[in-house]
């Protein structure tokens, strides 16, 4: 049985780097394993239920909800029993899942909003991930939040340059001034490895935009700059 998963590749990097940032950030526990695997799983199960907005292919979009969810609640009751207060930040996610279920109930799946929703969503995960530790939130959890953000934001803002508004000046000139303002604004708060960590998404911004890639180049340079990122936001954790 082949499998059905996101056609999103990008999100792939959202669902994995502010989660083990979110460990970086405290401390890790053998229950961060079943945890990232739920989260995984509810992740995976997210798909086929927000493709049911759209009202097509009820019976089929279903069958995946329920074979991804199963595994998902699994899993991460493990990790309620933990900690039963991170229910918490499942909460926090829900309403971000419904505006996410109005846009694909209006077929506008890439809208700008759309993606920031699911931003704030994988990065409340991050909290998550941090907060099993020991139950709180340090300074540094909070920097791996608001640096996800800040991060997948940009992101989103130069894919869609460079696809499905490469043709929009307004658009370009949007994204240059975010990647030019978040690493002055990091600096200008003293942290200059955060800001250093945004530099090649910076330079990628101007650099690249205007320039013929494909689809999966663009996804396939996203994934090295989020490895980047990751490694020097991790740094600055520890140093």
């Amino acid at each position: 049985m082949q499998l059905f998963l996101p056609k999103q590749h990008g999100a792939w990097a959202m669902l994995i780097i502010p989660f083990w940032l979110g460990v970086a950030a405290s401390g890790f526990l053998w229950q961060h394993i079943p945890f990232f695997f739920g989260w995984l799983f509810l992740y995976l199960a997210t798909y086929p239920l927000l493709l049911l907005f759209k009202k097509k292919k009820i019976p089929f979009y279903t069958k995946w909800a329920i074979i991804y969810l199963i595994p998902a609640l699994v899993l991460l009751i493990i990790v309620l029993i933990s900690r039963p207060t991170i229910i918490y930040f499942g909460l926090l996610m829900i309403p971000f899942f419904f505006i996410n279920a109005y846009f694909s109930s209006k077929n506008n799946d890439r809208a700008f909003l759309n993606d920031v929703s699911a931003i704030f969503t994988f990065s409340i995960a991050g909290l998550a991930s941090s907060y099993l530790y020991n139950g709180s939130i340090n300074e540094s959890t909070i920097l791996i939040f608001i640096a996800s953000i800040l991060f997948f934001t940009g992101s989103t803002f130069y894919v869609k340059t460079m696809i499905r508004e490469k043709k929009n000046e307004q658009f370009k000139w949007i994204s240059w001034g975010y990647h030019i303002a978040v690493p002055i604004i990091w600096a200008a708060l003293g942290q200059w490895i955060v800001a250093i960590a945004y530099i090649p998404s910076l330079v990628r911004a101007f650099y690249m935009y205007g320039k013929p890639y494909s689809a999966k180049q663009v996804g396939i340079y996203e994934i090295v700059n989020s490895c980047i990122f990751f490694s020097i936001i991790v740094a600055a954790i520890y140093l």
